[in-house]
């Protein structure tokens, strides 16, 4: 399926799902190219095969960003499609959060993705071809308490990717928008990390219900990263991708809260996240 197609992953650190695209490209006889921030490729080395580099990426940085896809460029010639899956978590109530970690989460979820786009766009128009796939989240479209920021990050990246699709398909440039629903991986253990230096003060009382919400993806129903990643990935190099890729654990449930009205989600959510006492 994926014979000689060149594959941008970033955020690939081992327990992610990001590592597991990597597997996933490269079963498919793809060229992948997996990448991360300096501190965690040393944690990658078992993606490094004949058909898997590893290679440092901070979407954050303008310089890192355009440094990887020249790299890509000059040893391949051209980049056929770009997973943007590096992404934060960034949970705790939106009025006690503080801005920097809000920056932080819209900087890598949402501008990391943008910045990444606008390094491989004028290769893929230059070819006439090319596939970019944006990663979001079910909470776009039904946010959850507790986790404003993150559900804004990713809503924003919803929006984009629609707009991109329009405006890229006069290039011959394909836009798959990936709307995982709970996936098995880190992600909720490094949630948990960031929760430990933070001390609620009108929220005190709801500390436990927030750490509740930093590892809600994480139950034991949770689809598995890798049957996941294999599924987008078989999608994404279809003669013809998808819009849109909705695939995991809840995602049902998302989809019906999000078109429902705003009172159902309202006693839904209240109700699972202990927003129901008066204080």
């Amino acid at each position: 399926m994926g014979d000689n197609k060149v594959v941008l992953v970033t955020g690939c650190a081992k327990g992610g799902i990001g590592f597991e695209y990597c597997k996933a490209f490269a079963e498919q006889n793809c060229r992948v190219f997996a990448s991360d921030i300096a501190g965690q490729l040393g944690n990658m080395s078992d993606l490094q095969s004949e058909n898997t580099e590893i290679l440092e990426l901070d979407v954050s940085s303008d310089k890192s960003v355009e440094s990887a896809v020249s790299t890509i460029i000059t040893k391949c010639g051209h980049i056929d499609i770009v997973v943007n899956n590096a992404g934060i978590g960034s949970t705790g109530p939106l009025a006690e959060l503080p801005l920097e970690a809000v920056r932080r989460a819209w900087e890598i979820n949402t501008l990391g993705q943008l910045r990444v786009v606008q390094q491989v766009v004028p290769h893929m128009a230059s070819q006439r071809r090319g596939c970019i796939v944006n990663v979001g989240s079910v909470v776009a479209t039904a946010p959850t308490p507790w986790a404003g920021s993150y559900c804004s990050s990713k809503a924003a990246v919803h929006a984009m990717s629609h707009a991109l699709r329009l405006e890229l398909r006069p290039f011959g440039v394909h836009v798959v928008l990936v709307v995982p629903g709970a996936i098995r991986s880190n992600f909720g253990s490094a949630n948990m990390e960031k929760l430990g230096s933070q001390d609620w003060k009108l929220y005190k009382d709801f500390k436990d219900s927030i750490a509740e919400r930093a590892r809600a993806s994480q139950s034991s129903k949770a689809t598995d990263a890798g049957l996941f990643a294999r599924h987008v990935v078989s999608k994404v190099l279809s003669p013809k991708p998808p819009r849109q890729i909705v695939f995991g654990h809840m995602t049902g449930l998302f989809s019906m809260l999000a078109l429902s009205p705003l009172w159902v989600g309202d006693l839904f959510f209240s109700k699972r996240f202990n927003l129901n006492k008066k204080m």
